[in-house]
């Protein structure tokens, strides 16, 4: 059976519309995994000449044990964020004679194959190659070798539990944040030292190889709950909404000010706070808005004026970033619909072009206190607000023309990267690191307030060219208009 499964995700695969669209993002990601394998493979190799040389009096084996908690937290976020449980298509199986155990055996031992997997072996076998070389005793080497995988895998399935019980909150990465956060504090302030505790764990299963059972089991129970959370889910009626007996409805009637794009105004306000997957958008303008504070209390950035641009693009123009990079991919589900209306697309395009213009206006007021580390980044706020109305605006709508990538607003809201293409990838250049290089390049060679006028000087002129080149925008969303009807109609 799994034979057959294999079989069928093979031929939806390359079968699929989007298999010679996304050809060149494969390509792409193909390089990337084969330069994160050799980083890996140099680290793994490196690591132990670089334990002897930084702590000379220490036992590398000690020394790499006391990193493995900072390890295990970061490569939890990292897949939290990025990873998803590999799916299937399970409900035209449903109706057939197929055990639904098998089918949830096949989904969690192919998320057992997953790259996220088989990336840190290429770090973990080449050290405890070295540390064989070096003298240490192979059995209690190749033990605790073992023990680092089976970590690995309960990692993986930890995963998908932490994800199936932050999914029905709104801002479902928060709980892994306080608890990843909490276990940092308390081993930052001594109170619980967690890196002591993970580091002697390892080293305690690696001098008693009959331990080994303990990760085993935790394994073993990881599984089974992931088998239990899956199993519950997989009916064909699992999909269907329980009745909502009350309704909230807000007070739009601000919009009619802005005139005929008031409607499409409303739309998008509806469908921004209506949908798990849109309302990120605004709860992440919080986390863009303290984006600063990681950066500007430190001593080693103040002299960094060059990256002030930088992370006030980022502050004032986070919503403009995170919504408008999936325009209109966010009405991929009512587009075709929607093009069916006798609108205007410019009026369309305006709405859109309207509520990230407000968004930045908002956010850099919402940012003036900054000005406590300094008058020069109240200015580059100034400058990057500017700049974000004027170019970023502009340049994101016209980008939104290439999404061909349907996005399904019921899915998890936060760090969801489905209907995410090539086109969100390449846009992020000229969003955020031209300004960067454009100040960078001119207070290096006049000063920061030239830098500055530039930055605002480019912002002036796509205002005072909105007209021109929102015609150009509209006519190239009116080219692109049945390949979108055609690509968002398709199952992603």
């Amino acid at each position: 059976m799994i034979k057959h499964f294999l079989n069928l995700e093979w031929k939806q695969y390359f079968r699929s519309s989007y298999w010679q669209k996304n050809m060149a993002m494969n390509i792409l990601l193909v390089f990337f995994a084969l330069y994160f394998i050799v980083m890996f493979l140099a680290l793994g190799f490196g690591l132990l000449p670089i334990f002897k040389e930084f702590f000379p009096d220490q036992d590398p084996f000690i020394v790499a044990n006391s990193y493995l908690f900072f390890w295990i937290i970061a490569d939890l976020m990292l897949r939290f964020f990025l990873q998803k449980l590999p799916v299937m298509s399970v409900k035209p199986l449903l109706t057939l004679p197929i055990k639904r155990s098998t089918i949830v055996h096949y989904v969690l031992g192919k998320s057992a194959l997953s790259f996220f997997n088989f990336l840190p072996l290429f770090a973990i076998i080449p050290f405890s190659i070295m540390l064989m070389l070096d003298g240490y005793e192979v059995s209690m080497v190749l033990t605790w070798m073992f023990t680092l995988i089976i970590v690995v895998l309960i990692i993986n399935f930890l995963n998908f539990i932490v994800e199936a019980l932050s999914a029905e909150t709104e801002l479902s990465f928060l709980p892994l944040i306080l608890v990843v956060g909490a276990l940092y504090a308390l081993d930052f302030f001594n109170v619980v030292s967690m890196t002591d505790l993970i580091g002697n764990a390892m080293r305690g299963v690696a001098n008693n190889p009959i331990l080994i059972l303990v990760p085993l089991l935790i394994l073993a129970a990881c599984y089974v709950y992931n088998f239990k959370i899956l199993r519950e889910k997989l009916f064909l009626d699992s999909s269907l909404k329980s009745k909502v007996t009350e309704v909230k409805a807000a007070d739009m009637s601000w919009t009619k000010r802005f005139g005929n794009i008031a409607p499409f105004m409303q739309l998008d306000l509806k469908l921004i706070w209506r949908n798990k997957r849109t309302k990120s958008s605004v709860f992440i303008m919080v986390i863009g808005l303290l984006y600063g504070l990681f950066f500007y209390p430190q001593p080693v950035y103040k002299d960094m004026v060059w990256m002030f641009p930088f992370i006030g693009i980022f502050v004032t123009g986070i919503f403009l970033i995170n919504f408008g990079q999936f325009i209109p991919a966010w009405d991929s589900g009512y587009y075709k619909l929607l093009m069916s209306q006798n609108i205007k697309y410019e009026q369309y395009l305006r709405s859109k072009f309207i509520l990230m213009v407000l968004s930045v206006g908002i956010m850099f007021l919402l940012s003036i206190p900054y000005v406590y580390f300094g008058w020069k980044i109240l200015i580059a706020h100034f400058a990057a607000a500017i700049y974000n109305i004027g170019v970023n605006s502009h340049v994101i709508l016209y980008g939104g023309s290439f999404n061909r990538k349907k996005i399904d607003l019921n899915q998890r809201a936060a760090f969801n990267y489905q209907g995410t293409g090539a086109v969100q990838w390449i846009i992020g250049l000229p969003l955020m690191i031209l300004p960067m290089l454009i100040f960078a390049l001119v207070n290096w060679l006049i000063g920061f307030e030239a830098g500055i006028a530039v930055l605002i000087v480019f912002g002036v002129v796509g205002i005072v060219l909105h007209k021109k080149l929102m015609t150009m925008i509209t006519k190239r969303y009116l080219d692109a208009k049945y390949k979108m009807i055609d690509a968002f109609s398709q199952d992603s």
